[in-house]
């Protein structure tokens, strides 16, 4: 059998070396890529909607978190807003103010570790801001049927999360998810199919191995052309949904410009056909 030559065998042993580098690099280091949070301090007039107001939530692990917070008005959902993962609360007031011109309650969750907040991100500890945002809205006499999850990205897979175990007590109103997935897991192995990441990734979010004990209306949206969550996991994570449900799939959408697209009229509409418009309104759509 020929020996490689010394050269060839060095060369392939410092790649090799360079590759299980990377991969623990990659592992050590994997939530600084997946959380990206802003650690500014959020202000209400900058994010455009100063008729909310700053509340705190107490979550299990005893950490007390920043969220912005506007009452419904009579008979309407309140939406409580899971975010992406960059940023913090102050860079989504735009979104919710759609929602708040539409007489509807948001709750926009402030994450461990975002904005002003303690903490640092992981799946659990986002799972449990979120059931501290449940908590607090319980105490503030929100019904669950009248509670919409509405998660965003890597927030959908929260809201997922959340809305699956609130279904073995009382169903919530409904779910939307804004470019959603099937789990981390499957996004990362499409950004990095040369690291074994299936078998890397921590905070997994297995939203579709969740998402069928979800109770209540599920409404999912998603850009075709989205370069960061590719709709083929949002179309997986659909199917795996239980009726009812509707879905919204925009052609020219990519992962952030999806309110370009007139998204929140379609997420209103949506909402309306199971909650009704406000008294007074004049419109049931």
């Amino acid at each position: 059998m020929t020996r490689l030559p010394a050269p060839m065998i060095n060369f392939i042993a410092t790649i090799a070396v360079a590759y299980v580098l990377l991969v623990a690099a990659v592992y050590t280091f994997q939530r600084n890529l997946l959380y990206l949070p802003d650690r500014g301090v959020p202000d209400l007039e900058e994010g455009g909607v100063p008729d909310m107001r700053a509340v705190s939530l107490s979550t299990s692990d005893g950490l007390t978190l920043l969220a912005w917070y506007k009452e419904a008005a009579p008979g309407q959902p309140t939406l409580v807003y899971f975010s992406g993962n960059a940023g913090h609360i102050g860079h989504r007031g735009s979104k919710a103010r759609h929602y708040l011109d539409a007489g509807m309650g948001v709750l926009l969750v402030g994450y461990r570790g975002y904005g002003s907040n303690p903490g640092s991100p992981s799946e659990e500890g986002l799972y449990a801001d979120g059931g501290a945002a449940l908590d607090f809205l319980a105490a503030a006499g929100v019904a669950p049927a009248q509670t919409v999850l509405y998660g965003e990205s890597i927030g959908t897979g929260v809201a997922v999360h959340l809305a699956a175990e609130q279904a073995a007590m009382a169903p919530l109103g409904a779910v939307v998810l804004e470019s959603p997935y099937a789990s981390i897991a499957d996004v990362a192995a499409k950004h990095y199919p040369f690291l074994p990441v299936r078998w890397l990734v921590k905070d997994r979010f297995e939203s579709a191995a969740k998402i069928a004990r979800v109770r209540a209306p599920v409404f999912v949206f998603h850009g075709e052309k989205d370069r960061t969550i590719p709709i083929r996991t949002a179309r997986e994570l659909f199917a795996a949904a239980v009726e009812p449900k509707e879905s919204l799939w925009i052609a020219g959408g990519y992962h952030n410009d999806l309110y370009d697209f007139d998204a929140p009229a379609a997420v209103i509409a949506f909402l309306r056909r199971w909650f009704g418009a406000p008294p007074g309104s004049g419109s049931n759509d």
